[in-house]
């Protein structure tokens, strides 16, 4: 018996502690940001620590710039912490 991932739970049915059985980039999850992170572009080296670090793959590298997809960044602030030139800022959701 096989199950379609249409047929899955999205996020929000998964209970607490629960198993996502897709990758983040599947389902929008940039609803549940508190803090969301804003790049200085004139101070990013294009380094790409915070697309590696990003557990939700929600950044790329765009012009040698680092682009943050909002539908699925979730706010955590890894990359703020790991960007070396201090590039990225967490600022309060609007």
């Amino acid at each position: 018996m096989s199950i379609k991932i249409s047929e899955m739970a999205g996020w929000r049915e998964i209970p607490v502690a629960g198993v996502a059985y897709r990758p983040s980039t599947e389902s929008k999850t940039g609803d549940w940001r508190s803090f969301r992170p804003i790049v200085n572009e004139e101070k990013c080296t294009g380094c790409a620590l915070c697309h590696f670090f990003c557990p939700d793959g929600a950044i790329s590298l765009v012009n040698e710039k680092a682009k943050v997809d909002y539908d699925f960044c979730k706010g955590c602030g890894i990359c703020a912490e790991e960007c070396p030139v201090k590039a990225i800022e967490m600022v309060p959701e609007r």
